[in-house]
């Protein structure tokens, strides 16, 4: 089995780094890492080309629009995804190839450590995941510790929305999945470390604009 990991980035010489350095370190090593640009203009392109990574230049800016180029581009049957400001443990590709060898899944999510928030716990994201759940029934990805089939994705790739505006690009794409069928798992053991920093920098965004836009995005798909 083999796996893509693709990072969507723009402008993150100061976090790269430190991503790279744990998707290099793994126990099992990625097959690919693939950094989808969208014309950074420091110097994260030459960090990811200094770890050997593939990198996809000049991508379409928005979150969704350079998520999918980076997607199309992976060649491997399980496509992982994180963040720039994402910290995998070693374990972490293992982790992946053990959750798809071992049930019929279309897609696999974990919790999330905030390393830069107060409490260094996974229960931010757990509480999110069990919420998303009661709310919608199934479960959803996000984005920093993902991992779905290059299966389901090319299903579904021509189908999910791409303005960052109108969605969350991470639950489109959960809802998507699901409107096929596909399963999306749940691993409390498939952890990752994140920045919070999007949280901290802009509270008002998180907290206010975030849930309106979830609302607008559950009519928009008739949930």
């Amino acid at each position: 089995m083999g796996i893509s990991v693709v990072i969507p980035v723009r402008n993150e010489e100061e976090r790269l780094a430190r991503c790279l350095e744990g998707l290099t370190n793994q126990e099992e090593k990625p097959d690919e890492i693939i950094v989808a640009d969208a014309d950074s203009i420091d110097q994260t392109v030459n960090i990811a080309k200094s770890f050997g990574a593939t990198v996809i230049e000049h991508c379409p800016s928005g979150i969704a629009k350079t998520r999918n180029a980076g997607f199309n581009k992976a060649k491997y049957e399980i496509i992982a995804r994180c963040d720039a400001d994402t910290i995998v443990p070693p374990n972490w590709i293992k982790r992946i190839k053990y959750d798809f060898t071992n049930e019929k899944i279309d897609a696999l999510v974990g919790p999330i450590i905030y390393f830069d928030l107060p409490f260094k716990t996974t229960l931010y994201s757990k509480i999110f995941i069990y919420l998303m759940r009661r709310r919608l029934h199934h479960n959803v990805i996000m984005g920093p510790n993902m991992a779905i089939s290059k299966n389901i994705w090319l299903k579904v790739r021509n189908e999910v929305c791409i303005e960052d505006k109108d969605v969350h690009e991470d639950i489109d794409l959960s809802f998507h999945i699901n409107k096929l069928g596909g399963v999306i798992k749940y691993d409390p053991l498939f952890i990752a470390n994140t920045s919070g920093r999007r949280i901290l920098s802009n509270p008002r965004s998180f907290f206010i604009e975030y849930p309106l836009r979830f609302n607008r995005m559950l009519h928009s798909h008739n949930y």
